[in-house]
């Protein structure tokens, strides 16, 4: 049976007085997710916004069959090789998760990784001597969510640890598998953030876990074969910004346990080649000083890597000596420039990879070690021709491998493994994610546009739409952002963006502060009492589409999620003018409800972020002057679909539910046109699985089309 009106929550007033304010909250209630009647509004939510959306069922259909009609689903990874096996992952078509599998390496000269397979059955092996470590299918049988957290095997290779999440509340269960038998070991630790970390001797697995708030805290040591509640205790921060982790370093010399704010490093080392010295903290927090660490052999010395921010805010490389060392003792490798940001550096035998980004773009940078300044022989990027890509390294764990496996995407070419061979300098192409159905790049064109914010700063802009798509005039807009924590959106590819694209529309990412893009000033000017530069950038990217011709207002439509769903809230409210529709995926729209009570996950960690409102006046009154929630007017709003999950952890069902509830009761002569929906069987990142994510993602694509006039479009 239909309903003629949506929800509407009871209004049920709580009030606050802080700071000589007094704030009044009408949907509180709402936090108790374990309440029938809390529960009966998110499903009656649910059931609205199946109704309001059902004339879009037959384009979600579609949309998803043209993501599955562009998707090779029986693949396979390019194998990266780690000691003796060469690892990949496969996946099948009709199935959610696939397997990860291994051969043998049989030529150890030889780092040309083997072609398996594309087309073999699942039965049948992608290579000779293959072996199934995980069948992930086999384990999520019987979840409505599963996710796989970090999988490690044992330096000898006998061994594997996996770490496995039934529920998206990212507290994840690990067991040890024998690789030789297939059998699981009796080892079980529960609780544990993401996965373990196993010493050189294979005989022990360090792990995080987290206290009632959700912040990663303690740091263990499990020997294999005793209870869990025999594990020792390593490492606990008591400081409740600090979050701490566990790694080796990819020489197997070094364990490492990281505790880091957002904005202050502390790391502790434990040689394996001397175990007696215990751990050791190798430089003391400094407010401010943020540093990682990596071991390197360069001049024949063995060194500490160490990416800081001590001499400057966008980063330096420095060495340092296997030993506890301050700032003042680490000489300059790479010194500070303000015009390049570094973000990381990976260390081999033969070389350094530094990952850096200037002028908007990502680079990858290598330094090759031998006779030279500070035993570098060489210094130079990895070059490619287009004007806007991205570029990073990854799945390189052999500290003696010559070669530096590679990613490329631009937002018209598909992902692309490269490897590049540091002796011959040779790039090569090893695979790149095939799209079905005709695809071609040349097809679609891409620009880099910049926005004029109203303080003069310039916002750079990455677009792409078929080409001649603005021939005969304005194209509705797909306009993203996040904005937060430093993190940058950089240019991607995206199959599912294919049928947005195809349909005569645009896709732009708006480079806003707060995310990394432009160097770490671009970080600072879009966080804590300048957080509102995210928003007016956001702002100003939307008005300079609409200006150049690219779009209309009724026709861009914007998207952001958690952070950049808070963004989303801020601007439907700033400017709901210019925006013929807003997607907020489990938007942080509550945040000074979240930032005053530090008992909730990740608040404490966040006051770098957001600054406390609760022992600071200002920040009140400035997060309250921007909050969403608190924001709500009677004015008009563009159409919002809100979306959320019943078991994120990170951003709580609670506050898209409330900000839905408040924006009704806004108008009850002329109801906002607002949507909640929510998935009761998932987390953070929303659903598990890549069919299930596809839904997921047609439901979205099918009301953004809606919005922009494009649903009847083939």
């Amino acid at each position: 049976m239909q309903s003629e009106q949506p929800p509407i929550a009871e209004r049920r007033p709580t009030t606050r007085e802080i700071h000589g304010r007094v704030r009044t909250d009408d949907y509180e209630w709402l936090r108790d997710k374990e309440s029938p009647e809390v529960l009966a509004y998110i499903e009656a939510e649910n059931a609205w916004t199946q109704q309001q959306t059902a004339h879009l069922a037959d384009l979600r259909t579609a949309i998803f069959e043209e993501i599955k009609g562009r998707t090779r689903e029986t693949d396979l990874s390019v194998p990266t090789r780690s000691r003796g096996h060469w690892y990949y992952g496969r996946s099948f078509a009709g199935r959610e998760y696939g397997a990860s599998c291994r051969v043998p390496v049989l030529d150890p000269d030889d780092w040309t990784p083997p072609v398996p397979a594309e087309d073999c059955t699942p039965d049948q092996p992608a290579l000779p001597g293959e072996e199934v470590l995980l069948d992930l299918d086999a384990l999520a049988e019987g979840h409505d969510f599963f996710s796989l957290g970090g999988s490690s095997v044992s330096p000898d290779g006998a061994l594997l640890a996996y770490a496995v999440d039934t529920v998206g509340d990212e507290r994840y269960t690990v067991r040890v598998k024998d690789l030789a038998t297939g059998d699981l070991l009796p080892d079980e630790l529960v609780g544990v953030l993401g996965g373990g970390t196993w010493d050189r001797a294979g005989e022990n697995l360090y792990y995080s876990t987290v206290d009632e708030s959700w912040r990663p805290d303690s740091v263990w040591r499990h020997r294999l074969g005793t209870p869990q509640s025999d594990d020792e205790l390593v490492f606990h921060e008591p400081d409740a910004r600090f979050f701490v982790g566990v790694g080796r370093t990819r020489s197997d010399r070094f364990l490492v346990i990281a505790a880091g704010s957002k904005n202050t490093s502390e790391y502790r080392f434990l040689d394996a080649d001397d175990p007696d010295a215990g751990w050791r903290v190798f430089a003391e927090r400094v407010e401010g000083v943020e540093y990682s660490l990596d071991h390197a052999v360069i001049g024949g010395e063995d060194v500490f890597v160490v990416t800081h921010n001590a001499t400057g805010p966008d980063f330096e490389v420095g060495l340092a000596p296997i030993a506890p060392t301050p700032a003042s003792g680490w000489r300059a490798l790479i010194p500070h420039d303000p015009a390049v940001r570094i973000e990381d550096v990976d260390a081999f035998a033969t070389h350094l990879v530094v990952h850096q980004r200037s002028e908007g773009l990502t680079q990858l940078r290598i330094l090759e070690l031998g006779e030279g300044p500070h035993g570098v022989a060489d210094d130079y990027r990895v070059e490619f021709d287009r004007d806007i890509y991205t570029i990073g390294a990854g799945g390189n764990p052999g500290f003696h491998q010559p070669t530096v496996r590679l990613g490329y995407t631009t937002m018209a070419v598909p992902s692309s493994v490269y490897d590049y061979d540091v002796r011959t300098r040779e790039l090569r192409l090893l695979k790149q994610s095939e799209v079905l159905g005709g695809f071609d790049p040349a097809d679609y064109e891409e620009h880099r546009l910049w926005a004029t914010a109203p303080d003069g700063e310039q916002v750079p802009i990455s677009i792409v739409a078929r080409v001649g798509a603005t021939a005969s005039g304005p194209v509705p807009t797909h306009l993203y952002a996040y904005g937060s924590y430093e993190m940058s959106t950089d240019p991607y590819f995206s199959v599912a963006r294919l049928s947005l694209l195809d349909r005569g529309g645009a896709f732009a990412i708006a480079h806003v502060r707060g995310g990394g893009e432009m160097g770490r000033r671009w970080y600072d000017d879009g966080k804590l009492l300048r957080k509102r530069n995210t928003f007016t950038d956001f702002i100003a990217c939307a008005e300079h589409l609409v200006a150049t011709g690219w779009s209309t207002p009724s026709t861009l439509v914007a998207e952001g999620g958690s952070a950049g769903g808070l963004l989303m809230g801020a601007v439907a409210t700033m400017a709901p003018h210019l925006f013929g529709g807003v997607v907020a995926a489990v938007p942080f729209v509550d945040n000074l409800t979240t930032m005053l009570d530090a008992s909730l996950p990740l608040t404490v960690t966040e006051y770098d972020e957001w600054g406390n409102p609760e022992a600071d006046p200002e920040v009140y009154d400035y997060i309250a002057s921007y909050a969403p929630y608190d924001n709500v007017t009677d004015g008009d709003y563009p159409p919002i679909l809100a979306e959320t999950s019943l078991n994120d952890t990170r951003v709580l069902y609670v506050e898209p539910a409330k900000w839905v509830a408040r924006l009704r009761a806004s108008r009850p002569d002329r109801r906002p046109d607002v949507l909640l929906r929510t998935e009761m069987a998932a987390g953070h990142g929303g659903v598990s699985g890549r069919y299930k994510a596809w839904h997921d993602r047609a439901f979205t694509l099918a009301w953004m089309l809606d919005r922009m006039g494009l649903a009847q479009t083939g």
